[in-house]
C-alpha cells in the first residue's frame, strides 16, 4: 500500500517511519518539504504520488506561542487539514488525521468521550477543533485519532525537559493538579499502523469516525515527573534525583491555560478495532532507554 505521512519530522511522524511496516510503500515528507497550507502543493503532491492512504501527522503544537499566533496555528491545524480533506476526498483514499485533548475545556470529571461537548479554551485547541471539522465534513473515509501528553526520545516534549531540568537543579516543582494521559509516539504510531493494516486488508465494516487514544493509567504532571525522574535515576541516565515538589496551576501561570482534566475515554477504539491502551510507563521506560544509547 502506498502510504503519504505529512509532518514526517514531528514526533509521531519519526515514530511512523521507524516502525514502517513491510506491507507499506512510504512516503514521508517533513513541513519543509510539503507545505500543508498550501492547497496546490497539497493537490500537486497527492497527483503526483497516488498515495492510497494519507496520514497527518503535521501540526503547530507550540500552545502558549499559538495565542500570539494564532493564524500560524490555523494556516497547519486547520486550514492544512482542510487541504489534506479536500485532496484525499478528490482522490477517493482515506486520511487519517491526529487531533488533540486540547479541544475540550478541562472542566470535566469523568474521563471525556468522542461525543462530548467540545469547547477549547485556547488559540491551539480551537486551530485543532476546526481541523477536526474539516476532516469529518469534507473527508467521507476518515480517521480523527485525539491523543494527549506526547512524549518520546525525538524533539522537544515533558519527558526530556524534565530530563534535563534534573541536571540542572537540586529541586523540580511541577503541577499537581492537572490531570491526563501521558503517550507515547511510539504507541500512536502503533496504533495508526494497526488500523491501516485493518484497512487494507479489506474487511467489511471499517469503523471510519473520530477515536479517542491516549496511555493509562491517568496521572499528574507531578505524577508524571515524579515517575521520570524515578525511572532515569534507577536506569543511571542522571547522576542526582532531584526533590520533585508539587505546586499548583496558579504558581505556574502559562499564556495559554492548561486543562485541568484531559483524561480521554478509550472504550470505542478498544470496541471497535481492538486496540488496548498503552501503559505509558512502560513506554516511558522505552524511550529512556533509547535516550541512553543517543
Amino acid at each position: 500500500m502506498r502510504v503519504l505521512v505529512t509532518g514526517a519530522g514531528g514526533q509521531v511522524g519519526t515514530e511512523l517511519r521507524q516502525r514502517v511496516p513491510a506491507w507499506v510503500e512510504l512516503t514521508a515528507l517533513a513541513s519543509g518539504e510539503l507545505d500543508i497550507s498550501d492547497a496546490s502543493a497539497v493537490e500537486r503532491c497527492v497527483t503526483d504520488l497516488r498515495p492510497q492512504l494519507l496520514i497527518n501527522a503535521a501540526a503547530y503544537t507550540a500552545v502558549d506561542r499559538a495565542e500570539t499566533e494564532e493564524a500560524k496555528a490555523y494556516a497547519v491545524n486547520a486550514l492544512g487539514a482542510e487541504n489534506l480533506a479536500r485532496g484525499a476526498q478528490v482522490a477517493g483514499i482515506p486520511l487519517f488525521h491526529i487531533s488533540t485533548d486540547y479541544v475540550f475545556n478541562g472542566e470535566s470529571s469523568a474521563a471525556y468521550v468522542e461525543q462530548a461537548t467540545t469547547d477549547p479554551q485556547t488559540a491551539y485547541g480551537r486551530s485543532k477543533l476546526a481541523g477536526e471539522q474539516s476532516v469529518a465534513n469534507l473527508c467521507r473515509q476518515h480517521i480523527i485519532l485525539r491523543t494527549s501528553w506526547v512524549f518520546s526520545a525525538h524533539g522537544g516534549n515533558f519527558v526530556k525537559t524534565m530530563l534535563r531540568l534534573a541536571a540542572e537543579r537540586d529541586e523540580l516543582r511541577v503541577v499537581a493538579d492537572q490531570y491526563g494521559g501521558p503517550t507515547s509516539a511510539a504507541s500512536i504510531a502503533a496504533c495508526l499502523w494497526k488500523m491501516a493494516d485493518e484497512y487494507r486488508s479489506g474487511q467489511e465494516g471499517f469503523n471510519w469516525g473520530l477515536f479517542h487514544f491516549s496511555g493509562a493509567p491517568q496521572i499528574s504532571w507531578h505524577g508524571f515527573a515524579d515517575h521520570i525522574i524515578a525511572a532515569a535515576a534507577k536506569g543511571e541516565l542522571i547522576q542526582r534525583s532531584p526533590q520533585v515538589q508539587p505546586i499548583t496551576s496558579a504558581e505556574f501561570p502559562t499564556p495559554a491555560p492548561r486543562p485541568a482534566f484531559s483524561v480521554l475515554s478509550c472504550e470505542k477504539i478498544r470496541e471497535q478495532h481492538d486496540i488496548e491502551q498503552p501503559d505509558w510507563r512502560s513506554d516511558v521506560l522505552v524511550v529512556l532507554a533509547e535516550l541512553a544509547k543517543a
